[in-house]
């Protein structure tokens, strides 16, 4: 992403036309259009190296345009009323000072183009007149110098205004990619933790079962260990469908269905394999759901039944999930007062804020905390919107 930002403030600011180009055509335009003027006229003084030399001398000051914008706009200011001053022929003398003033509008100097522009119509029209090589300037003559200034600077502002459009295009379309890489990293950290954390407090459940057990009742701790055996299997499926996402290999390794509201009656399973007892209420149909919205429920369900296995006793939940009203409303309630933390797993304090994040995602809210009397309770109003 930072590459991508400095190649977009290289290709607009400053400009980065190559040197070359430009100076060839403003010294065609200004030294060659004025020697071949100059054969048709009958000036004071007659182009002589020196005139050659002020001409010359204002383009090779447009090399220094792009780290000395002003200075430049200065110094080809001074040699176009140089060479005006001693009487040299009329011509296309103004190249350089045009592209100067062009180079500080688009590189953000604008009150030093103004002032230059104000200037010029104030001293250049008056110049030959004042040293005695021209006559007095006419008002027509000074009528048209302005409006020439003024259209010469609605041009410049145009391609300004234009060029920095594109330059905000280009920076709008590197921050919506840094932003969308951004959120696909949320989303696949999430959707690990979803993964890995219910997987693991299942685990770690039945792991302290069956070392409870083993000696006394070898059968149940047999049984725990079985749990053990398919929950990391689903764990490990689970995960590589969401490696797969970031990478194409092992595409004939097997994969879990995608996770839904539908299979709702899996993720009962896997918390009765906890030891939790699960009452499912829940409208019939919910294959019809947007795929996010569908998503971010199942995620909910999901997290809320590891909470409930590891922290509440007795472990007995409610599950609800109804369709009304534009939403799809999730509650998962529990009777138990939170065991002690002392289990020695970390909770890492991002089960809630992991939710909330779903529900957020999808344009829903939620809300979780303790229910009043006993238990704990958490509720998500997810707006359907257009069916995905």
């Amino acid at each position: 992403m930072a590459e991508a930002r400095a190649t977009v403030e290289r290709r607009w600011w400053p400009p980065s036309s190559p040197d070359a180009p430009v100076l060839l055509i403003a010294g065609l335009v200004q030294v060659g259009g004025t020697a071949l003027a100059a054969r048709h006229q009958t000036p004071v003084r007659d182009l002589d190296p020196g005139g050659y030399a002020l001409l010359t001398v204002g383009v090779g000051l447009l090399i220094l345009r792009r780290t000395a914008p002003v200075a430049v706009l200065a110094g080809t200011f001074v040699t176009t009323g140089a060479y005006l001053a001693l009487g040299y022929p009329d011509g296309p003398i103004w190249a350089s000072l045009i592209v100067a003033l062009a180079y500080a509008v688009v590189t953000g100097h604008r009150r030093a183009a103004i002032i230059s522009l104000v200037a010029g119509f104030l001293v250049f029209p008056w110049l030959p007149f004042a040293v005695g090589n021209d006559n007095r300037p006419s008002v027509a003559g000074i009528l048209g110098l302005a409006a020439w200034l003024i259209a010469l600077l609605a041009i410049i502002e145009t391609v300004n205004t234009r060029r920095e459009r594109a330059r905000d295009a280009a920076r709008s379309a590197v921050e919506a990619a840094r932003r969308q890489v951004a959120d696909e990293r949320v989303r696949i950290a999430r959707d690990l933790h979803d993964a890995v954390a219910h997987s693991m407090s299942l685990i770690h459940i039945q792991a302290g079962v069956a070392l409870h057990l083993i000696d006394e009742q070898p059968a149940q701790a047999r049984d725990a260990l079985g749990t053990i055996k398919q929950a990391s299997k689903d764990a490990l499926v689970e995960l590589r469908s969401i490696l797969g996402v970031l990478r194409d290999v092992d595409e004939d390794a097997p994969r879990l269905p995608a996770p839904s509201l539908a299979r709702i009656d899996e993720l009962v399973a896997h918390a009765a394999m906890s030891g939790v007892d699960v009452r499912v209420d829940a409208d019939d149909d919910l294959a019809h759901l947007p795929r996010n919205v569908d998503l971010a429920a199942y995620r909910i369900v999901q997290e809320s039944l590891t909470n409930v296995a590891r922290h509440a006793r007795p472990p007995e939940a409610v599950v609800r999930v109804h369709v009304g009203n534009g939403s799809l409303t999730v509650e998962v309630l529990d009777d138990g007062a939170a065991s002690p933390s002392d289990d020695g797993v970390p909770s890492g304090g991002n089960g809630i804020a992991g939710m909330r994040e779903r529900a957020a995602s999808v344009g829903g809210e939620l809300s979780a905390g303790p229910r009043p009397g006993r238990g704990f309770a958490v509720r998500a109003e997810l707006p359907l919107g257009d069916p995905a």
